[in-house]
């Protein structure tokens, strides 16, 4: 006989959990390679700058200070005005196609760059590859709507996010060997091969979570977890602007946007004036300062899910973490008052991390507030929003430095005050980010 004491823990024992899947995790894998292309697409032309300056016979195009200016405020242009066209296209032909279509233009513009000879020509590649990089975070912000419960889309946004940090220091390694072994215009191919190679793999892997071959009934219920959404009609970008909850993401896009490209583009030059550090000097603080901000995008994407543990809801979760980021940027104003290499370090780190995690959970309030079928229409209003802030804010950045003979003083005490604002900014338009609901 058996024993009646051991068959009785044995029916109460509870059953094992069922395995979730990660299937959509891979899906993330493909977003964060396709930012960690974009940014190495962007960082080519700065790291070439000083090859490109020679003139036609040294193997250059001649360009210049002032003409390297105008390139890069063409490329934002049209990175901006790009937005709302690649939001919608993306609403309208679903992720799969979309984010295809944006990829061949984005593709086929950065190798376009191996066949320029003059600042004109490098001026048209630019702006095309504007257009098609508008496309990226739209299409990959509606991806995680599509793939991910509302407790995980600010993580899941926060690691392909890291892409961006990625890029940056994968560029910097490759062009230069690339460059000095192979010539400047094979440094243009080569990214553009790793984008064209990108959409075979997306082509073949991608599938909605309903037509996904690989996807079990387990993921699919934890991906399907929250309340259904009622079915809403397609919407023209135009009506959103009408709409509280565009503004509260567009706005603080807006404001807090244009300080990310300012440690993007000015971190080397404020070391290099503050502390009088070489070229070869920059590495050690710019590497530390970006993979802080690795770290910041991650952790940043993962608090809401520690807050909705603790009890909070969603949307509560979400501005906790919100607002735990704002707080944390508050103190790089305090690098006005610094004469340490390292405490400057340590505080651009720490703000950069904020930058990053804020910037996971304010994407994801676009995915939180608006229905699937207008999210990658909203956050090409938001991203373009960021964009266009950024170009007036690079000319101010160079307008105050050239005043105040390099003095940064202002720059950091708005990069401090911002988040803030920009938070409250949220929370005024869209109380407890409350969900639109749209009309036909």
């Amino acid at each position: 006989m058996g024993n009646p004491v051991a068959a009785e823990i044995a029916v109460e024992r509870p059953a094992p959990r069922a395995r979730i899947g990660s299937v959509r995790w891979t899906i993330c894998a493909m977003l964060f390679a396709a930012t960690t292309i974009n940014y190495m697409d962007r960082q080519v032309l700065a790291l070439l700058k000083p090859t490109l300056m020679h003139g036609v016979a040294q193997g250059g195009i001649g360009l210049t200070e002032e003409s390297y200016g105008t390139v890069v405020a063409w490329f934002t242009a049209f990175y901006a005005l790009g937005q709302l066209g690649a939001g919608r296209l993306v609403d309208k032909l679903g992720t799969r196609i979309g984010y295809i279509c944006i990829m061949a233009l984005w593709s086929l513009s950065a190798m376009g760059h191996a066949l320029v000879n003059s600042v004109l020509q490098l001026g048209i590649a630019r702006s095309c590859l504007g257009l098609g990089e508008s496309g990226n975070f739209p299409a990959a912000n509606k991806t995680v709507a599509e793939w991910f419960p509302r407790k995980e889309r600010s993580l899941a946004f926060g690691i392909f996010n890291c892409g961006a940090n990625v890029g940056v220091i994968l560029a910097s390694i490759l062009v230069p060997l690339v460059t000095v072994s192979l010539g400047w215009h094979t440094a243009f191919l080569i990214t553009g091969f790793f984008s064209a190679s990108w959409i075979l793999v997306w082509f073949i892997k991608f599938r909605k979570p309903a037509q996904h071959p690989a996807l079990a009934t387990t993921e699919f219920a934890h991906i399907h977890q929250d309340p259904p959404e009622k079915p809403s009609p397609s919407t023209p970008w135009i009506k959103l602007f009408g709409i509280r909850q565009t503004w509260a993401y567009a706005i603080p896009k807006f404001l807090t946007d244009p300080i990310w490209w300012f440690y993007l583009y000015w971190l080397p030059g404020y070391f290099s004036d503050k502390f009088h550090l070489s070229l070869a000097g920059l590495g050690v603080p710019i590497l530390i300062v970006y993979n802080s901000s690795a770290i910041g995008s991650v952790g940043g994407g993962y608090l809401p899910a520690i807050f909705i543990r603790l009890g909070l809801t969603p949307e509560r979760a979400r501005v906790t973490a919100m607002l735990l980021c704002a707080v944390m940027v508050v103190p790089v104003f305090m690098i006005n008052f610094t004469h340490s290499e390292w405490t400057a370090i340590g505080l651009l780190s720490l703000a950069t991390a904020a930058h990053q995690g804020w910037s996971a959970n304010l994407f994801t309030t676009a995915s939180d507030m608006f229905p699937r079928s207008a999210v990658g229409s909203a956050t090409g209003i938001g991203t373009m929003a960021g964009a266009v802030s950024a170009f007036l804010f690079a000319k101010y950045i160079g307008h105050i430095l050239q005043l105040s003979h390099s003095d940064y003083s202002i720059l950091f005490i708005i990069a401090a005050s911002v988040y803030l604002l920009s938070l409250l900014i949220n929370v005024l338009l869209a109380p407890g980010l409350k969900k639109v609901e749209l009309s036909a």
